[in-house]
């Protein structure tokens, strides 16, 4: 399965570009695309999920043209928008049911099998019978991935599924994503970098409707191999000098001073001192270099 787009173009009524010519090959593999809110990320999520028409490009997906043929491409899609309403007052299992009798899984005994089998990936068996309203943030989020597996889908779009989710839910929902399985192309679309990180064998980056960056997140980081500087601001005044004096990558606060990582080919010298490069360094020098551009 390979999901091939090319020249991908997307300008709302409000003259927003979502999308300037975006071009990418998605194997069977967990791809993560990355980027800021407001990057494009759920526009390509949507028109890969037939739910919007581009303004010019095309999709391929294993042979089938995704613009023309949704209603095949629909068959074999499993999709868990940033936000999905349910009916409250239903239970999951009654739900997935209906779901399921919406694809087209009209046999009795293999429907029941195969919502029985979803409930206990996602770890909702327990509270199958539970109506809806009452599951926390974690729960409706495996809900969501539950519904997107019926009918043993080929390409798994998730778009943002971690957002609002607390550390253990979001360990648990990360967990259940890996354990898919390789024969299913998965891409999932979010600004946690660290989601990618410990996920995605491949990724892009794209912001403003652009692609930045394509590749293997261990490609992307040796690219950055001894150019990532860290030095710890002792006062407001020298966090400024150094934020006008040098590629700044990122800032964090540590016992209530600021470790500053720069972007530098050569030492800075100054005090600072060279440190191992992460898939965050990636993502904010590419989206910088995108600004100054």
């Amino acid at each position: 399965m390979a999901l091939t787009i090319t020249g991908l173009s997307k300008t709302y009524p409000n003259g927003v570009r979502a999308l300037n010519n975006i071009s990418l090959t998605i194997g069977n593999l967990m791809f993560g695309l990355l980027g800021p809110n407001g990057a494009g990320k759920s526009s390509l999520m949507r028109t890969i999920a037939t739910l919007q028409d581009p303004d010019s490009g095309s999709i391929d997906l294993d042979g089938l043209d995704v613009l023309k043929q949704k209603n095949d491409v629909r068959k074999i899609l499993g999709y868990l928008p940033q936000e999905f309403g349910v009916y409250p007052k239903v239970s999951a299992l009654d739900m997935l049911e209906h779901i399921a009798v919406m694809k087209g899984v009209v046999n009795k005994t293999e429907r029941k099998q195969m919502v029985d089998a979803i409930l206990n990936q996602t770890n909702l068996w327990d509270a199958r019978k539970k109506s809806l309203s009452t599951y926390s943030g974690g729960m409706k989020q495996r809900f969501g991935i539950a519904q997107a597996l019926l009918a043993n889908p080929k390409l798994i779009i998730v778009d943002e599924p971690t957002a609002g989710l607390d550390p253990a839910e979001r360990n648990r929902f990360l967990n259940l994503l890996s354990s898919i399985g390789s024969n299913v192309t998965v891409i999932l679309s979010t600004h946690i970098v660290e989601d990618v990180r410990e996920l995605c064998p491949r990724m892009a980056i794209i912001s403003n409707g652009e692609l930045l960056l394509e590749g293997a997140p261990a490609q992307a980081l040796e690219s950055l191999r001894g150019k990532i500087w860290s030095k710890v601001a002792a006062s407001d005044a020298e966090l400024r000098e150094i934020e006008s004096s040098f590629n700044v990558v990122s800032s964090h606060l540590i016992a209530g001073l600021n470790e500053v990582r720069i972007y530098a080919d050569n030492n800075p010298g100054d005090g600072f001192r060279p440190v191992e490069s992460s898939l965050e360094d990636v993502y904010f020098v590419n989206l910088a270099r995108h600004t100054r551009n």
